[in-house]
């Protein structure tokens, strides 16, 4: 870089730099630099460094290569295989705990029951208009998902996002957003959803608002319908935080699998799946929260109560 352009800020320079590279592979490629166009050897390389977060083995490199050649694989296939492998999905953990909780979260998305008309309660995204439930990979078309939030200016200010529409387009159907509290469920007929998902809501009221919540999501759903949520297991975040501090600032409440099971089943639900995500037995055996073990250990378990997250799949009577 020149003098003048010593003196400029070090975003003005970077910006200076980011243009020189791009119009100089724009020159060499025709086209923004894709890593996918590189030498095979070079695109190897920094696809383990990048997907799988080590250097590639010998015969890693020797395999990929041969594949490459043969044309038995394009360079997104490589990508899909190192994506799907055993070694991803065993070997490397998440650094942050919190997008760790995320994949677990929709990984129990994905098991949810197939609805036609849905009731998400507190389920906006704060990043997509659609909501949390679509953005997190619920795999089913339906007729309507009716998202239920706070008004803007009641909530806190961590949940600051508001959809651009009251009433959007999904990949899965049409969602509209209804501004009130989930604990007054008054606007919404008896019987007249399949399905009412709680994620990551209950733990926002207090024991007795969640009581009544329960009391009108039993009424608003058809017989047979589902009724499924998650939550933070304050057996674990208790370890992680201590007895006086919960999760989120906004928090009222957080539950064992043994107090909020116990509420379900009074307020007459039948818990047809109980299941944990992100595994912290170990910590839980030390009697030290270890995040490293947490984040690594995501998925859905069979033990609940060892777990970062309770998640129940519930039915009402037929």
């Amino acid at each position: 870089m020149n003098r003048l352009g010593k003196l400029l800020p070090k975003r003005a320079q970077d910006a200076i730099h980011t243009w020189r590279v791009r119009t100089r592979d724009r020159l060499l490629f025709g086209r923004e630099w894709d890593i996918r166009n590189a030498l095979p050897e070079r695109f190897v390389r920094a696809a383990f460094q990048t997907v799988l977060r080590r250097d590639v083995d010998p015969i890693g490199l020797e395999n990929y290569l041969t594949a490459l050649e043969d044309k038995e694989l394009t360079p997104d296939g490589v990508l899909d295989e190192m994506l799907s492998s055993m070694e991803i999905r065993r070997d490397v953990p998440f650094e942050n705990i919190l997008r760790s909780l995320h994949w677990s979260r929709c990984d129990f998305v994905r098991m949810l029951p197939r609805a036609r008309h849905i009731l998400d309660l507190g389920g906006t995204d704060q990043a997509e208009d659609a909501g949390a439930l679509v953005s997190m990979g619920y795999p089913y078309r339906f007729e309507l998902l009716t998202i239920v939030d706070l008004p803007h200016d009641d909530r806190h200010e961590l949940y600051g996002y508001r959809a651009s529409s009251d009433t959007v387009g999904s990949r899965c159907g049409p969602v509209q957003y209804r501004y009130h509290s989930m604990v007054d469920l008054s606007p919404y007929p008896d019987a007249s959803f399949d399905l009412v998902f709680s994620g990551q809501t209950i733990e926002h009221i207090t024991e007795d608002e969640a009581r009544k919540m329960l009391a009108e999501v039993r009424r608003v759903l058809r017989p047979d319908g589902w009724f499924c949520l998650d939550t933070p297991n304050r057996r674990v975040t208790e370890l992680q935080l201590g007895p006086d501090q919960l999760t989120n600032p906004d928090h009222k409440l957080e539950y064992t699998h043994e107090q909020l099971s116990e509420l379900l089943r009074e307020a007459g639900f039948a818990i047809e799946g109980a299941y944990g995500l992100n595994l912290a037995d170990e910590s839980l055996a030390n009697g030290t929260f270890d995040t490293a073990e947490v984040a690594a250990k995501h998925g859905v378990f069979a033990e609940i109560a060892d777990c970062y997250i309770l998640a129940y799949m519930c039915r009402t009577p037929s």
